[in-house]
């Protein structure tokens, strides 16, 4: 049904990122079974699909590309915030052969729908959890690295409390309809931020994020 998308699909991301462990990871993990059944004919299309409850599955570009900048070795415990569907934390399990993923989601049908889709993969080092308050989940780090995927105005200090020394954290930061994803580093001497290039993401709503939605969005 998909085939050629398919094709297309990973021609286009090995020329814009090249080869590697990242894009095993994508070929690795069927995005079919994370969009609704309806859209699953559009599930290779290099774009973002809704989930359901005002939410997107993310374009298989920004998910690669943000996935790859965490520059995970293989053994991390990572937090993502905002599981939707649960692909993106299927992609990032992928890459973790002797690690886990913890992914949280306020929306309490999603976090359903993502435990019951990685299941279904056999994806078994990811804990999907529902949290209806608050950013990430403090009482279960601190993590190695973290990854947002929704935005926010500014880089939540409640993020970064729960990451290790020597951890990276990625999310998008802004305030309009495009964002700038953000890498932030723990050094020892504080928090380096990068500013890694434009990207559109859905509000992340929380404490330390938005409150509501912003307006337009």
């Amino acid at each position: 049904m998909f085939k050629s998308d398919r094709s297309r699909l990973f021609d286009h991301l090995a020329k814009a990122m090249g080869h590697g462990p990242t894009l095993d990871a994508m070929r690795a993990v069927p995005r079919e079974r994370f969009v609704p059944d309806h859209l699953r004919s559009q599930a290779y299309k290099n774009k973002p699909l809704a989930i359901g409850n005002g939410q997107t599955i993310s374009q298989p570009q920004m998910v690669a590309w943000a996935t790859d900048v965490l520059e995970l070795s293989g053994e991390e415990y990572v937090l993502e915030v905002g599981a939707g569907s649960g692909y993106q934390a299927a992609v990032i399990a992928a890459l973790l052969p002797r690690g886990r993923v913890l992914a949280t989601e306020r929306i309490p049908e999603l976090a359903a729908m993502a435990t019951g889709n990685l299941a279904k993969c056999g994806v078994y080092n990811v804990r999907v959890l529902h949290t209806a308050a608050g950013l990430g989940a403090p009482e279960h780090g601190p993590f190695d690295a973290i990854l947002a995927s929704a935005s926010a105005p500014n880089v939540p200090e409640s993020l970064l409390s729960q990451l290790k020394p020597g951890g990276r954290m990625v999310i998008p930061v802004g305030v309009g309809q495009y964002q700038n994803l953000t890498r932030v580093r723990m050094e020892p001497d504080g928090a380096r931020i990068e500013e890694l290039g434009p990207c559109s993401y859905v509000p992340l709503l929380g404490e330390g994020a938005w409150q509501t939605l912003p307006c337009g969005r």
